[in-house]
């Protein structure tokens, strides 16, 4: 019997590609979905759909026909963000779609310090109400955002306090996720899993290993709200865009991205990666914080 087909957006990005590429090495049926059919991979045995922008209900249901399973990887950031998902959950049901894993993030809730976790919580309850067969991975902070986030000049900054974060790889991500796509019972129906790193550990304590890597000194300088909002200023985001940056942080310093969860390893069969490990094994990642760089 042919498996399902399997609908994969974001195809051209970081968690979506890394989950098409593992389930097209299984031969599974796969539909590569994005706005941009031309940043799609090319995998063996995976075919580009057409463009399918989460905000065009038309569009969606267009890409989406004969699909069996959408993997749902969450829009780029926009005060539109919710609306778009919800148009592309619609599209899906009516294009006959029977699941949906659902890519959220860790403790979403309507009243999440961080404002992007609220859209993921209005996501989800869409999701429950239009009854469809669902799966939510709630992901943490990535591993790949510490370094990134932290300046040339060595400093990472931030109103995060003394508090924790389990930050997960997203290569853990995608194994994890493939998991759940390659299984076509019912096992995960109704289920939302934590994808998490092994530990949670303080800002402070990521810049004591990026100092380790690095081979210089790498400080974690707590800021105020205030202080927040005036350092990324230069910027030019819209108020939203910075909203979001600082409200990550400040959800590190309430506690909320602390959970350490075993969904990783009880889902790939495989330890979650630490960024100790992460680090060693992704030297460019931290590349601009080497001396002379």
């Amino acid at each position: 019997m042919t498996s399902p087909l399997v609908a994969v957006t974001g195809a051209g990005g970081a968690v979506g590609g890394r989950v098409a590429a593992r389930l097209a090495r299984t031969g599974v049926p796969v539909r590569l979905l994005g706005r941009n059919p031309s940043r799609l991979p090319e995998l063996p045995g995976a075919v580009a759909g057409p463009p399918a922008p989460y905000g065009d209900g038309e569009a969606m249901r267009r890409a989406l026909d004969g699909a069996h399973t959408m993997f749902l990887v969450s829009a780029h950031e926009s005060p539109d963000r919710v609306r778009e998902h919800i148009t592309a959950v619609d599209a899906a049901v009516a294009a006959g779609v029977e699941r949906i894993v659902y890519v959220s993030f860790l403790g979403a809730a309507p009243d999440a310090t961080f404002t992007f976790a609220r859209d993921h919580w209005h996501t989800e309850a869409h999701l429950r109400m239009v009854g469809v067969r669902h799966t939510f991975l709630r992901d943490s902070w990535y591993l790949a955002g510490l370094p990134a986030m932290t300046g040339a000049d060595g400093v990472l900054r931030g109103p995060g306090g003394d508090g924790r974060v389990s930050a997960v790889a997203h290569e853990d991500i995608a194994d994890a996720a493939s998991a759940v796509l390659l299984e076509e019972g019912s096992g995960h129906d109704g289920m939302t899993y934590d994808l998490t790193g092994p530990e949670a550990f303080t800002l402070a304590e990521a810049a004591e290993e990026l100092s380790l890597r690095a081979g210089r000194t790498i400080r974690y300088v707590p800021e105020t709200r205030e202080q927040a909002y005036a350092s990324r200023a230069h910027h030019g985001a819209p108020d939203w865009e910075v909203a979001g940056w600082v409200t990550s942080y400040e959800a590190i310093a309430a506690g909320e991205l602390a959970v350490v969860s075993n969904a990783v390893p009880a889902l790939t069969g495989h330890p979650a990666k630490s960024l100790a490990a992460y680090l060693r094994e992704n030297p460019d990642s931290y590349r601009h914080l080497l001396p002379g760089a």
